[in-house]
């Protein structure tokens, strides 16, 4: 019985004091932390949980809900300046060239249009002229050029 008291820190002594609320007693009150902060966020999730709610999407919004819907939001956009390059101002084009060039973003945002994104280059490969060699058009030696087949 002695060594369960260590092990669970005299847990089971009844030592342990309780504040106000339940709040255990000992040491000061810490500062509360904001939703952001607690999920280790740059996305604003309160904003994001008044926009849920403002819209009407659904009767009722969890408190998980904008939780979830920054982390993604937060995510996609990361992985958007991360395809983007380490540039120092990355503009409407630079988002079109990574958006098509990715096989799951191009996916997600097929129907999408950005705005002074302009296209993607391509030419159709039966509109470009056709490869001509230089061996194709020189004869490979002139003595196997002109031989003859054997005479039996």
């Amino acid at each position: 019985m002695e060594k369960a008291k260590t092990e669970l820190g005299g847990a089971l002594s009844g030592t342990v004091k309780k504040g106000v609320g339940g709040r255990k007693g000992s040491g000061p009150k810490k500062k509360p932390l904001s939703y952001p902060v607690k999920a280790s966020l740059q996305f604003p999730v309160g904003r994001i949980g008044r926009y849920l709610k403002k819209g009407h999407y659904s009767q009722r919004v969890g408190t998980g809900a904008s939780n979830y819907l920054a982390a993604v939001l937060e995510y996609q956009a990361s992985e958007v300046l991360e395809l983007a390059g380490n540039k120092h101002r990355i503009i409407p084009r630079h988002v079109l060239l990574v958006v098509r060039n990715d096989e799951e973003l191009g996916k997600l945002l097929s129907g999408v249009t950005i705005a002074h994104g302009g296209f993607l280059p391509n030419i159709n490969p039966v509109l470009l002229p056709k490869k001509t060699d230089k061996a194709a058009k020189e004869p490979k030696s002139p003595s196997k050029a002109t031989k003859s087949p054997r005479k039996a």
